[in-house]
Formats: C-alpha cells, structure tokens, sequence
C-alpha cells in the first residue's frame, strides 16, 4: 500500500469515528450513519462501509443490501454537477429521452458515470415526483421543469462558465 491510500484509509478510519460516535451500537443506526456518509463524502466509499460494518457489527453484504435498496444511497462518486434526467412515464412521453441523449452527447458519458474532469455526472431515475412539471431534470437538487433540449444546453452553458 502506498502513502497516499494510507493516509487516505486513516483520515477515512477518524472522520468515521466522529460519525459513528454519535449513534448508538444498533441496527437501527444504520440508516442515519448511512445519510450522515452520504452527505460527507457524496456516496458510501467501501471504507466507510467496512467501518461501519465493525461498528454495528453487521455483515457488509448486509449494508450493501440496505445502500442497493435505496436510491437515495450510492457507492460511486458523483461529479460536483450531478444531472438526473426523469424517464418515468409523464416525463418520457413528454419526450425526456431526447433531453437525456442530448446530455450524453454533450458531455460524452453514460448513465451512472463521471467526467474524466470530475465535474459532470449522469443519473437517469425512474420519477422525482414532480409529474406535473414534465419532463425534468434535475442539477443536484435544483428541478428544472417543462424543460427542453435548449433549456439544458443553457443550464450546461452557464455551468461551464461558472467553472472556468
């Protein structure tokens, strides 16, 4: 192991220790420490679940289930601008397909993944329950309705200007 994923892993293993101090060893913590890692680090690293899973001593298979169940928990990172397209029904027959395919084309990705520049991400949900706003995308948590393929090329347009 390198230093560099060592003082990685220890920085990991002592931010933990604050997070889990703060619940009690039970099951039943599992959901907050998960938010609380989620909203640190903007997903659930590995380490962080290993932690976990001594704490509570429970399975890690366990604790993935639970991140896997629900979709607001993931194991992957997201880009500083984390774009979720809705292609649940009101929003897909309103033709949300064509504004996704425009942000892979865009920005060169697929679902699920991360510019090389980790700035841009894509997530593709089922429904942010705002159907009457279709179709919709969202930008970490900011909900863009009745949106268009040109209404999401402004938004990228004025993104990368604030980044650079």
């Amino acid at each position: 192991m390198d230093k560099e994923q060592n003082c990685i892993e220890k920085k990991i293993t002592k931010e933990m220790g604050e997070i889990l101090s703060k619940y009690p060893k039970q099951r039943d913590s599992l959901i907050g420490i998960l938010n609380e890692v989620q909203e640190k680090y903007g997903y659930i690293p590995k380490e962080c679940q290993m932690e976990i899973s001594k704490y509570l001593d429970m399975p890690m298979a366990e604790i993935y289930g639970v991140i896997t169940f629900y979709s607001r928990f993931t194991t992957t990172p997201k880009g500083k601008y984390n774009i979720s397209v809705c292609l649940g029904t009101a929003c897909f027959v309103k033709g949300s397909q064509s504004i996704l395919d425009r942000l892979k084309e865009r920005l060169k990705i697929s679902g699920g993944e991360v510019t090389p520049d980790g700035k841009f991400s894509i997530d593709e949900v089922r429904c942010v329950g705002a159907c009457g706003l279709a179709p919709v995308f969202m930008v970490n948590d900011e909900v863009y309705g009745n949106a268009t393929v040109k209404m999401l090329d402004e938004v990228l347009d004025k993104l990368e200007k604030e980044e650079n």
